[in-house]
């Protein structure tokens, strides 16, 4: 892990009940130095979303992470689900595409 993706992780633990939080580093995946953490891909799980809107799960996470998406995050892609939605997808449904950006043309 590294400091970044520990950070994320860490603010979400401590602002959301997770039972499943994975934070991956999908910065490799575009254009520019290895070893950054820059494009991160947060799967959380949480019963404090029931009832939520997908935008209000989003707003939630947005907020929590204010700090790092401030400084060192520049993209952050988010599944956030409920335990029963959890449980009927048998995990985590979004692939993450691949990026066409910057010099990956």
């Amino acid at each position: 892990m590294g400091v970044v993706v520990d950070a994320v992780r860490a603010a979400l633990e401590r602002g959301l009940d997770c039972a499943h939080l994975e934070v991956r580093n999908e910065s490799d995946m575009h254009a520019g130095r290895p070893g950054r953490e820059t494009h991160l891909r947060v799967i959380i799980v949480s019963p404090a979303f029931e009832g939520q809107t997908r935008i209000a799960r989003h707003r939630t996470i947005n907020t929590l992470l204010a700090e790092q998406l401030a400084g060192p995050v520049h993209a952050l892609a988010i599944e956030a689900v409920t335990p029963a939605q959890w449980a009927a997808n048998g995990g985590p449904v979004q692939a993450s595409p691949d990026c066409h950006g910057g010099s990956k043309g």
